[in-house]
């Protein structure tokens, strides 16, 4: 037999509780009617490619296909006229492309590459790893890193497309340590081996849609999250910081910091003089003692506390990191691997590119930082 119910007494809701309420529907409401963040999903998918043959430098979704095959590639017409080139970039909504030559994978390197502050979405990373045993794992291990920042990694933080390439050749030299490296009877081929890859990386990633090229080193660690912006600003062809490393000073028992790139610089007549007593598959090398070209060094023209944006003329280049304007590339100056008057992969780029009416700048005073083996 049920039981009779007896009175029911309702709660009083507080003011409070009701005051919570209302604030959580205003919010929920003002979350549906406001205008939305910036949708990076959709600008990436108006700008992917339609096609695995479409310019790498757009990002590629795979669409469903009938019968899993998809259709012809596009004709498309690029009108390079409409690619702006200017030292507003990122007001320009400019795509920047960053090319990575990696013996070697340094998480440092990585981690910098995802401080820069340059729109992600703007920019395609290209790299190149030759087919080595040091080369395989440094694959395995970049391919970690994107995987985690690609797939998993928040929408703003995501690059607009990555490209990897493996070289088709093998090293000149086995190791890839610094005393080796630097060794001056290694210098022409594996200065020859590094402009191969750097124009294969070069040729195979450039889209008719990027503005600038950023050649970085896969052992720079350290540089202002403004890097681009900040060498875009200056508006010139071909600019490049300067280089250098920081190091445990025993004399002084405390941290340090030396000049490290010695090949941006200032020819001499010197070198000149050199060059013209030189056969003609001969390379002129700068930083060693047998090889005294008396060229003016941009790594010593460093001034403390003085303008960063300080701009001098240079003849010769490194790649530690360089910004090229794209329209050098496609000009023609590309690394020769072969004697380019005397010269060989960036020095002889800088010496290209002027040939072809492009002058190299460089910002003795705005320092990038090397990794110290």
């Amino acid at each position: 037999m049920a039981r009779p119910l007896g009175p029911v007494r309702l709660k009083r809701t507080s003011p409070g509780t009701i005051a919570v309420g209302i604030v959580l529907v205003i919010v929920i409401l003002y979350l549906l009617v406001s205008p939305s963040a910036p949708d990076f999903s959709a600008a990436r998918k108006a700008t992917a490619a339609l096609h695995p043959l479409s310019p790498p430098t757009s990002p590629f979704r795979k669409s469903s296909s009938v019968g899993g095959k998809s259709g012809p590639p596009p004709v498309t017409r690029y009108n390079l006229n409409n690619v702006t080139i200017t030292n507003d970039p990122v007001g320009n909504r400019e795509n920047v492309l960053v090319l990575t030559p990696m013996a070697r994978f340094y998480q440092e390197y990585w981690d910098n590459l995802l401080k820069l502050s340059y729109p992600h979405e703007l920019i395609t990373l290209g790299f190149i790893l030759p087919k080595t045993k040091e080369g395989n794992a440094a694959t395995i291990e970049l391919q970690k890193q994107i995987a985690k920042i690609q797939k998993h990694g928040f929408e703003k933080e995501r690059f607009k497309s990555i490209i990897i390439l493996r070289q088709d050749f093998d090293p000149p030299i086995p190791s890839q340590d610094e005393s080796e490296r630097h060794k001056m009877a290694n210098q022409k081929a594996r200065r020859a081996a590094m402009a191969k890859a750097r124009n294969s990386l070069l040729f195979t990633t450039l889209g008719p849609d990027t503005s600038w090229v950023l050649w970085l080193d896969a052992d720079i660690v350290e540089t202002p999250p403004t890097l681009i912006q900040d060498l875009a600003s200056h508006s010139k062809p071909l600019t490049v910081p300067n280089c250098f490393q920081r190091f445990y000073n025993a004399e002084k028992k405390a941290m340090d910091e030396r000049p490290y790139d010695f090949n941006n610089w200032q020819d001499s007549p010197t070198a000149q003089e050199l060059a013209s007593k030189m056969g003609k598959d001969d390379i002129l090398l700068e930083g060693y003692a047998d090889m005294a070209t008396y060229r003016a060094l941009m790594a010593y023209m460093y001034e403390a506390g003085a303008d960063i944006h300080t701009e001098v003329p240079l003849d010769g280049v490194g790649g530690t990191a360089l910004l090229v304007k794209a329209e050098v590339h496609r000009d023609g100056a590309m690394f020769p691997a072969f004697p380019f008057y005397h010269l060989i992969e960036t020095e002889g780029f800088a010496k290209m590119a002027k040939r072809l009416g492009w002058q190299a700048t460089g910002l003795p005073n705005y320092k990038v930082y090397h990794y110290n083996e």
